[in-house]
């Protein structure tokens, strides 16, 4: 789309106001609102200011000043503001140099799909990932330095069974048997297909919604594959309409990894794939049908495979669902067909087209751009060094005896691990000025400084139950 088309849609919509969107270092869209009189087809180009030292992870107070810069291709109308009004996903530029931001995680994924092409490896990078979630009735929590607390609730909760509710009617999944219920076990149906429809009338293609393993409303809709920063515009859009269907019917959405102790937690498994002049890279003869090349990308994910957690599996809380032994894939080996393998190569179609990788790793408090382009990055490194993955392992992990599991690398056990691995192990991710040192740098800064710390020099409530009494 054209700047000229997006002001005629404008037109034609009754438009009235403008919604420039961005992407914080973290991961959480920001927005500010203009009269539609303010855009003109100059906006595209010159963009609009706005104060960079008030964005987590950004500029310093004494050099403020940066430009959001709208691209035309992302115009949407907005499903849900009362307001006629037109939303614009922005890039970001320093208004002195007219730079792109490094620190613009959308400027980081756009280099990454230019960087792809400059190897001759492909030219376009599909991902598709499986963004699970949460649907709460209530949430609260606080934290002070004499107590915390935190309380989630659902009319699912398996422990609301022999709650009073006038009357209590039952049918509430038992703790990690979610999948695939009926109604009325299942209660949140046509929520979920409002949101499929809502993520629709906004252009993003969905495959299925259907409730997941756990209890208390935890549920998987899932887009269809798209392009690099495709999909991490749809990633955004996706959370928000989804927190905004829940919210609209007096209910919250979460995609915290693990919100709920003794039950299943939220992934993201990530579905990859390179192709070439219209043709799937991954499709091949060898193991599972894929190619050597796909075989090399496998290897250099899972020699990064730690460091990646860093951006793909981003929160402290992501270390309570990647567990040993538990539901979540940490072992980092792959198989075909095996889901408790960190990469699983999908067997449901002989197709070439559909010959891909799963990522099985990553949850969704991960910011789409940074860990979608730190896999690609993974990937080529993998192919361009020809790394080998090793052989497959085509059984349960989760059975292994200690003694073999022991020769097999395994996901860090904390963030703080994570980021260890990514201060030794970040030279793949500089390739193309793709992850600059200073993206780099900042991520390892404001993380240890705004989560790992913080978290660490806190007493936990469970700690009191151990230990009080010594």
């Amino acid at each position: 789309m054209t700047p000229k088309e997006v002001l005629e849609l404008a037109k034609e919509k009754g438009v009235k106001v403008v919604d420039l969107r961005f992407v914080d270092f973290p991961g959480v869209w920001q927005h500010f609102s203009v009269p539609i009189g303010e855009l003109s087809e100059s906006s595209f180009e010159e963009g609009f200011g706005f104060d960079g030292s008030s964005i987590r992870g950004w500029q310093p107070i004494h050099a403020s000043d940066m430009l959001v810069v709208p691209d035309p291709d992302t115009a949407q109308i907005d499903p849900f503001y009362e307001v006629p009004t037109l939303a614009l996903i922005c890039n970001i530029v320093d208004p002195v140099t007219r730079e792109r931001y490094t620190r613009d995680p959308r400027n980081v994924a756009q280099k990454a799909e230019a960087y792809l092409k400059s190897t001759g490896v492909g030219d376009v990078a599909y991902f598709g990932p499986e963004a699970e979630f949460f649907i709460f009735d209530d949430v609260r929590f606080d934290n002070a330095s004499n107590g915390c607390f935190y309380e989630v609730d659902s009319i699912e909760g398996i422990w609301n069974s022999g709650r009073d509710e006038c009357p209590n009617l039952g049918y509430k999944p038992r703790h990690k048997e979610g999948y695939f219920p009926m109604p009325p076990m299942d209660k949140f149906q046509d929520m979920r297909s409002e949101m499929l429809l809502t993520l629709e009338q906004v252009g993003i293609d969905v495959e299925c919604q259907h409730h997941e393993v756990a209890t208390a409303g935890q549920a998987e809709i899932d887009m269809r594959f798209k392009p690099l920063v495709k999909m991490g515009d749809q990633l955004l859009w996706f959370k928000y309409i989804l927190k905004m269907v829940a919210y609209r019917h007096g209910r919250t959405v979460t995609f915290m990894p693990k919100p709920l102790f003794e039950d299943n937690g939220t992934g993201m498994h990530t579905h990859f794939s390179i192709w070439k002049d219209g043709e799937p890279v991954f499709a091949g003869d060898k193991y599972a049908g894929l190619s050597e090349t796909a075989l090399y990308a496998i290897g250099g994910i899972l020699k990064h495979g730690r460091a990646l957690c860093a951006f793909t599996n981003p929160s402290t809380n992501s270390y309570k669902r990647l567990v040993p032994g538990f539901e979540a894939p940490v072992t980092l080996a792959y198989s075909s067909r095996n889901r408790s393998a960190a990469i699983r190569i999908p067997m449901y179609s002989p197709s070439p087209k559909a010959k891909r990788l799963e990522f099985r790793t990553p949850d969704p408090s991960c910011n789409g751009y940074l860990a979608f382009s730190a896999m690609l990055m993974a990937a080529l490194d993998g192919i361009e060094n020809k790394i080998d993955p090793g052989e497959p392992l085509d059984k349960n992990i989760y059975d292994l005896p200690p003694e073999e599991l022991a020769n097999i690398p395994s996901a860090p056990g904390s963030l703080e691990e994570a980021i260890e691995a990514l201060k030794e192990d970040h030279e793949f991710l500089l390739k193309g000025d793709v992850f600059t040192q200073d993206v780099i740098d900042m991520w390892i800064e404001y993380k240890i400084e705004n989560e790992v710390n913080p978290v660490k020099l806190r007493p936990h409530p469970y700690e009191f139950y151990l230990y009080f009494d010594i």
